[in-house]
């Protein structure tokens, strides 16, 4: 069985994920928390007894990787991160925290701290087995973890509750995004929980029936 843990973290309203199966084996998805919040999430993890197996990155803007550097050096876990996101890492953060005066977040080492992650790869939690799907766009390395069993996909910032995720940082691409979004998670079972990098969980069905931004507005009716 699937337990889940909801955080909101740092002034951008990150959901930061932690999951854990029935023995306590646990991972997190993107690490959001400053300083100021990091005694959230350790409490939690140190009143339920979790043991902390791994990070999960949907991607590497910098409100989903303030905690990542803590994180490591207090649970020595590895990181899942599809490699490509040293792009986010070393030209988009930069670009938008000088943009907004925002502080950047301390990276751990990368040839030692990260798994290049790909589609099809399975990451186990435990007896949690989280499946790779590569949904570039929002950003050029961007993933998102579906426990099809369980039925839940964690989204990141490729697909929100009516909305998908923004293209104009360095490294988006609308068109590419779009594609992942149809071919890789539109096609998913319909009762699938979605649980986005931002804002309220969804569900595959709501998104391909309502969702605005997946609506053939521009197509010619049939005559």
């Amino acid at each position: 069985m699937i337990h889940i843990e909801q955080f909101i973290f740092n002034a951008f309203q990150t959901r930061c994920c932690l999951v854990w199966d029935d023995k306590g084996v646990c991972t997190v998805i993107d690490p959001g928390y400053i300083d100021a919040e990091k005694d959230r999430i350790v409490a939690f993890i140190e009143s339920k007894n979790l043991k902390p197996a791994s990070i999960l990155l949907t991607h590497a803007h910098f409100d989903h990787i303030y905690g990542l550097a803590d994180f490591v050096r207090k649970y020595n876990v590895p990181i899942y991160m599809d490699m490509k996101e040293t792009f986010s890492i070393e030209k988009t953060n930069p670009y938008v925290c000088d943009n907004y005066g925002l502080s950047l977040p301390e990276i751990p080492d990368l040839a030692t701290s990260f798994i290049d992650t790909h589609e099809g790869d399975v990451i186990e939690v435990g007896d949690l087995r989280f499946e790779v799907l590569e949904t570039p766009g929002h950003s050029v390395g961007g993933l998102c973890f579906l426990e099809r069993k369980e039925k839940l996909l964690l989204s990141g910032d490729t697909i929100f509750a009516g909305a998908i995720g923004r293209t104009d940082h360095p490294g988006g691409d609308y068109d590419l995004l779009m594609k992942n979004i149809w071919e890789k998670l539109m096609c998913l079972d319909g009762d699938i929980t979605v649980i986005p990098g931002h804002g309220p969980a969804t569900d595959i069905a709501t998104e391909r029936m309502t969702n605005p931004f997946l609506m053939p507005f521009n197509e010619l009716y049939e005559e």
